[in-house]
């Protein structure tokens, strides 16, 4: 199976941090983040990779090279102007002729990769994404009212939970069909598309650690827990 790691972002939450370094390139620990990717991808038996850049993307490539190093084939797309989560894939569809991932090249996670191909290839259906919950703390009054604006309920400052997208998908090579050439596409229309269309995508609940290092809070934990014998990444 091959892998699709999105590089082409600016990294603006860490700036200025981001402006002489692209965020895949931003280190946890001794390592950047993308070389943690990489490695946790070949000890989950993913060989061929496929490097979406934009933002410096010759630092990127000047660090990855061809893979060699991991004993990986990566080769790279450049987007001339940026296109979004999913418009990306537009450029390599050529290369993606049968099942393959796409993760987010800002993320650390202890996911079961295994696990979650299995669970995509059980259904059978066009998407898989890996979602985890969000705890979200309203600082706020939360009033529920109904159609006659009469107050229901009243919770104060309350902690919410959702399900979350972790920025790690299944695609099967169909999907390409739904993404427009040379437009900016995100998820977002990706998954309202889909949902227009009727057709179904999956969620693979993950419910172990995952962090976006592009959010400066998730950046922080991820350099304390480096030097941890819980690191997400080692030897997952």
């Amino acid at each position: 199976m091959k892998a699709v790691i999105q590089a082409g972002g600016k990294g603006t939450r860490l700036k200025p941090y981001t402006l002489i370094l692209p965020k895949p390139l931003m280190p946890v620990g001794e390592l950047p983040v993308i070389e943690l990717l990489l490695k946790w991808l070949r000890r989950n038996g993913i060989s061929e990779v496929v490097i979406t850049t934009g933002y410096l993307g010759h630092l990127i490539k000047s660090l990855c090279g061809d893979g060699d190093n991991w004993d990986m084939q990566i080769t790279y797309s450049e987007e001339s102007e940026p296109l979004g989560t999913v418009g990306a894939l537009s450029l390599v569809r050529d290369h993606l002729d049968d099942t393959f991932l796409v993760l987010n090249g800002d993320l650390i996670t202890d996911m079961n990769l295994r696990s979650f191909m299995h669970f995509h290839n059980s259904h059978k259906g066009m998407l898989t994404v890996g979602t985890t919950d969000k705890q979200v703390h309203v600082d706020m009054g939360v009033i529920d009212s109904c159609t006659e604006n009469r107050i229901q309920d009243f919770r104060e400052k309350p902690t919410l939970s959702y399900q979350v997208n972790m920025g790690i998908y299944c695609m099967e090579p169909e999907i390409l069909d739904l993404i427009p050439s040379g437009v900016p596409f995100g998820f977002d229309d990706l998954m309202y598309q889909m949902l227009d269309n009727g057709q179904q995508a999956h969620a693979y609940h993950h419910t172990g650690q995952w962090l976006d290092i592009g959010r400066p809070e998730d950046f922080t934990r991820a350099q304390d827990m480096a030097s941890g014998d819980d690191f997400p990444m080692r030897g997952t």
